[in-house]
């Protein structure tokens, strides 16, 4: 069986990297593989042209191929294997519960294809029930950014996140219809802020009648609910998440290890 080489990506991808585009190289090139992972053009368990070859292919420097390539192994959707490659990771059976990666990502990396309609993008006052989880004072802005998350076009989860407005000053000017735009990805290239730990708290509940709507669940439903808030390097945080899981569409998966410390990433 014939695998898919550089000749072939090229032949798909030829033109993604564009140098008046005031986006970094290594993120055009991230972008260009993260596209071409997710339509199949590098299969799951496919391994990614060599270096040298993907150098060739973007007609860009070393540094900048490894800066891509970083960041896909960051976000789980490629993996090495010492002495062979990077590969485009499997998709699991459920979804991994993982506190510091971004939807997008762990959709790829499961090998579903990643969207999202916005809901709602503002900037409001915060309320106790999120200004005390943030650190901050009563009234203090945030930007709230609710999206409708979808897994190859079907509505899976409702994810709201709340980020201090004095973190994050321009945010709001961003498109956020554009699909797949990662919050974690602005998050890190636009404000040099590194999510480094977070904590979680799983729940369920029965699903309001947006909710329902939202989800395509006939009422009375049960939706899954996923409360996390991420912490800097110096333990500040980052953002407070609240999503409502399809139960069906989107199962979670805990991975424990034998000193009994769930998997934090």
């Amino acid at each position: 069986m014939k695998t898919r080489g550089a000749d072939d990506v090229l032949v798909s991808t030829q033109g993604a990297v564009d140098r008046g585009d005031p986006r970094p190289l290594h993120k055009q090139v991230y972008e260009a593989l993260l596209a071409a992972i997710s339509d199949g053009r590098l299969p799951l368990r496919g391994k990614l042209p060599s270096e040298r070859e993907l150098v060739d292919l973007y007609a860009v420097s070393r540094i900048t191929i490894r800066h891509a390539i970083r960041e896909l192994i960051q976000q789980g959707v490629v993996h090495s294997q010492p002495g062979k490659g990077l590969y485009v990771t499997e998709r699991g059976g459920s979804f991994e519960l993982q506190v510091l990666k971004s939807f997008t990502s762990i959709a790829l990396a499961n090998g579903r294809n990643p969207g999202h309609q916005l809901i709602e993008a503002s900037l409001v006052r915060a309320p106790l029930e999120v200004s005390r989880p943030l650190f901050l004072g009563p009234g203090a802005e945030v930007v709230v950014l609710s999206r409708l998350r979808l897994l190859d076009n079907i509505p899976a989860v409702i994810q709201t996140d709340w980020i201090p407005s004095a973190r994050v000053p321009g945010l709001l000017d961003l498109d956020w219809g554009v699909a797949n735009r990662s919050l974690y990805e602005e998050l890190r290239q636009r404000y040099q802020i590194f999510p480094k730990r977070g904590q979680t708290t799983l729940s369920a509940r029965l699903a309001s009648d947006n909710e329902a709507r939202l989800l395509q669940l006939p009422p009375p439903a049960a939706v899954l609910t996923v409360d996390q808030i991420a912490f800097d390097d110096r333990n500040r945080p980052v953002n407070m998440t609240a999503l409502a899981h399809h139960p069906l569409r989107y199962p979670l998966t805990l991975l424990q290890s034998e000193t009994g410390d769930f998997t934090q990433y």
